[in-house]
């Protein structure tokens, strides 16, 4: 009788520092055994000619998240997480919404009852702040950090969101003091207000125009601010979402200077630019900070390459198109102001890297799978259970195939919207079988298993 539930047989292990030929046994869901040959298993996965990597931990997501009068995600748990598992990820962070006067606890209330037993991989959820009260600050984040949910973020633009420099400030002291890793959305709104009032005012209403009223300078300023707060309360900061050269030196010169600064890119800025908002469906294209021009998408890859990004997720905020409240008539009105700002990517993250970084040579296995997951894990506390292939981790694991061609089609993804903003775009490598703590979820473009996905509580990250 084997001593395994599964062997995966035969495959080539890639690791953030490692490649290598080997079997794995997994056992109750852990990773037991890492040799060249486990003998035989009933249930034997053969891998051969396959890439094993750990799953992606897709970090920085948004599902069920209320959005504005009338205006409904695309995703709910079940649809979301289904489309990560097809993709490749193991691991989803969605964000948790605190409305203001609402409480942390009954936010995430709300959030487990829409999540519990309808997740198709694991989730860990970040929460966001936007009513930074003393009891919030004092009593609840303390507290809810003591319990796993090791990460929070914090705007700088959206109203209803923005916190000022001041209660930033006491949010960041609040992270230092609850041992929590601290999350910022970087813009400006005062300039994007001033700027997205003066071209309505000249009667520039096309999507096109959210690009242009949400300029580098409005990026660059908000992380050089973020990024000044962060060393006075002394406290590491993760920069989400950066789309540009500019933003990317605050952080090289934060770092030059020591200070524990962390940047995160997304695959918009490495494959749009804002030329793909000026088209006839350019609202499709709508998001924040909104996709930049060829000049930006080289310095992204370099940063991607240099180090100065440390994750690469996916920004997944899915809305539909042709609803009557979607992209294409925001609320019956015709202005870029109104269109919901978001676009989903969680199943096609891990393709667009692979092929574009590791297949035209721009990185390495071992570099895609740190931006991929290993990072993402040792960033907010998952690190060692997840995020890497080892004797005792979880066995979340997926097996890819660098040799297939796909084209990314709408007719082959799983999301809940109903477009993607990378129609027709070819990539080469494809995920082929997801496992989630040794169960097969996804195995050649099949659903194998129900949800059965959980909430993982995190340790709290190390600096």
């Amino acid at each position: 009788m084997s001593p395994y539930d599964t062997v995966i047989r035969a495959g080539t292990i890639v690791t953030a520092s490692d490649t290598f030929d080997a079997d794995i046994g997994i056992r109750a869901g852990r990773i037991v055994a890492i040799a060249e040959d486990l003998g035989d298993c009933p249930d034997t996965i053969d891998a051969a000619g396959l890439l094993v990597m750990p799953g992606g931990i897709d970090s920085h997501v948004h599902i069920s998240q209320p959005s504005g009068e009338g205006v409904v995600m695309a995703d709910d748990f079940d649809s979301a997480t289904r489309s990560a598992a097809f993709g490749g990820n193991t691991t989803v962070m969605p964000f948790c919404f605190q409305d203001k006067g609402q409480s942390l606890r009954d936010a995430l209330a709300w959030y487990h009852g829409l999540a519990d037993g309808n997740c198709h991989v694991d989730v860990s959820f970040h929460l966001i702040v936007s009513d930074p009260t003393p009891h919030v600050l004092g009593q609840e984040l303390p507290a809810l950090a003591e319990e796993g949910y090791t990460s929070f973020k914090m705007f700088m633009t959206y109203e209803g969101l923005k916190l000022t420099d001041r209660e930033i400030l006491e949010t960041m002291t609040a992270a230092k003091r609850s041992g929590a890793r601290a999350m910022i959305h970087a813009e400006n709104d005062d300039a994007i207000g001033f700027l997205r009032d003066q071209a309505e005012m000249a009667g520039n209403t096309a999507p096109r125009f959210h690009a242009t009223t949400r300029p580098i300078p409005v990026e660059r300023e908000a992380t050089h601010r973020a990024i000044s707060l962060a060393e006075i309360a002394g406290v590491p900061l993760v920069i989400v979402h950066v789309s540009n050269r500019e933003a990317m030196e605050e952080i090289s010169r934060a770092r030059a200077r020591g200070l524990k600064v962390y940047g995160e890119t997304c695959p918009q800025y490495l494959v749009l630019t804002a030329e793909d908002l000026d088209i006839p469906e350019g609202a499709k294209n709508v998001c924040s900070p909104p996709p930049r021009d060829k000049a930006s998408q080289v310095a992204c890859w370099e940063g991607i390459e240099q180090g100065i990004f440390d994750l690469f997720s996916s920004d997944h905020c899915p809305f539909r198109y042709e609803d009557t409240s979607g992209k294409k008539h925001p609320k019956g009105r015709q202005s870029f102001r109104w269109i919901p700002n978001g676009i989903p990517g969680v199943e096609t993250r891990l393709p667009i890297l692979f092929s574009e970084g590791v297949g035209k040579g721009r990185i390495s296995l071992q570099r895609f799978v740190s931006l991929t997951s290993t990072n993402h894990a040792r960033q907010y506390g998952l690190y060692p259970r997840k995020g890497t292939i080892a004797i005792g981790a979880d066995a979340d694991i997926v097996l890819w195939d660098p040799e297939q061609e796909r084209t990314i089609s709408q007719d082959i993804l799983h999301h809940g919207a109903d477009y993607t903003p990378y129609e027709g775009f070819k990539v080469t490598g494809w995920p082929v079988l997801t496992m989630v703590r040794g169960q097969t979820v996804v195995k050649d473009g099949t659903l194998a298993a129900s949800a059965t996905g959980l909430h993982v509580a995190r340790e709290k990250p190390g600096d």
